[in-house]
Parts: structure tokens; C-alpha cells; sequence
């Protein structure tokens, strides 16, 4: 008895891992993590929040998949060593400020970024990434898929070249370059749809 309640089990769960499930994302529960690294000086970090986003997965495989964040969340900046608020410059808020505007992100004009798997290899996902509206393909790479007490974590790496999205802002310094590659840490919650 006892032995074929545990095969029904093992074949319960092989079932699941067998099937594509659809995961909605949970807003609340999911981020991407930023890091844009000023050479010479220091790094900016920060988060984003998303706004919506399904990722399809098989397993511990993802197939396909779409999310948006919401680019007025980059306030969430992490910097440890930043001047006290009321400061002339080198603010949270400076910074907030900054990142939002024409120079950088535009948020006004282009309030999401959005990106969107094209196809999957291993634990690669190709896809359209797009930013201040401009749309180019892009590689989210070191995929990893988990479940915990019925939430599905999906997790990956993104670097993207921000002139190639018309971030080009220079601080017209050579000993303060912003270096064109901004990392993101893409961290997915989410349940299964029924």
C-alpha cells in the first residue's frame, strides 16, 4: 500500500514536470535588480518594478514568454553612498531625476520597456528587448526555474548596450565615463494559470 501511494506520487510529479504550465507573473512579487557602472567613480544600482508579464514553462525549461516594467519604478535606487537630500547635487532624487529624463530614459515619452522571448536554447532565451521605443534583440542567459510552496521563480541575466536604445548621455568627462552596458538580474514570480 504504502509503495503505491509513493509511485503515485513520483508519478504525479513527473506528470507536472512533463506538462507546459503558463506562470503569470506577480507584480508585487517580482523585480528586475539594475546596475550601470560610471568607470572611474562608481556604480548606480537600483531596481525596477513590472507591471505584467507570462512566462511559459516545461519543467525546469522555459519556452516562451513576454514582461513589461514600469520604467517611473527606477526610483528605486540603491546606492550606498549618496549625498544627504537637500544636497546641490549627488541625490537619490538628483538621480531619480536624471535617469527619468530626456537624457537617459525619457519615462515621459516611454513610460515601459517591455521584452519578449523570440526562442529558447537551453538556458538562453533570444528576444526583443525594447526601450525608449527602439527595439532590438537581446540574450537572457544563465536561465534558472524553481517552484516553492506553489510559486514558480524564473531568474536570468540580461546585458544590454544603452546606445543602441538612445541612452546616450555623456558626462563629457574622460575620467567619468558611463560605461554602455547596463546589467539587469531579471527575478519572475509568479503562479500557475488554471
Amino acid at each position: 500500500m504504502k509503495a503505491a501511494r509513493e509511485q503515485a506520487i513520483s508519478d504525479s510529479l513527473a506528470n507536472v514536470a512533463a506538462m507546459e504550465r503558463t506562470v503569470v507573473l506577480d507584480p508585487a512579487a517580482s523585480v528586475v535588480n539594475w546596475t550601470g557602472v560610471m568607470l572611474g567613480v562608481k556604480d548606480h544600482k537600483g531596481t525596477l518594478r513590472l507591471t505584467e508579464g507570462k512566462v511559459t514553462i516545461k519543467g525546469t525549461e522555459v519556452l516562451n514568454g513576454s514582461f513589461t516594467a514600469d520604467m517611473s519604478s527606477i526610483a528605486s535606487i540603491q546606492d550606498q553612498f549618496m549625498a544627504p537630500e537637500g544636497s546641490p547635487q549627488g541625490t537619490r532624487l538628483n538621480l531619480d531625476g536624471h535617469l527619468k529624463s530626456p537624457e537617459f530614459f525619457d519615462v515621459g515619452t516611454h513610460p515601459n520597456a517591455t521584452f519578449v522571448i523570440t526562442s529558447v536554447s537551453g538556458n538562453t532565451a533570444k528576444g526583443n528587448l525594447t526601450v525608449r521605443g527602439k527595439t532590438n534583440e537581446e540574450s537572457v542567459t544563465d536561465i534558472t526555474v524553481s517552484e516553492e510552496n506553489g510559486l514558480i521563480m524564473v531568474s536570468g541575466k540580461l546585458t544590454f548596450d544603452r546606445q543602441k536604445y538612445g541612452v546616450a548621455w555623456s558626462s563629457g568627462s574622460k575620467d567619468k565615463v558611463l560605461n554602455d552596458n547596463i546589467d539587469l538580474q531579471i527575478e519572475l514570480v509568479g503562479k500557475p494559470a488554471m
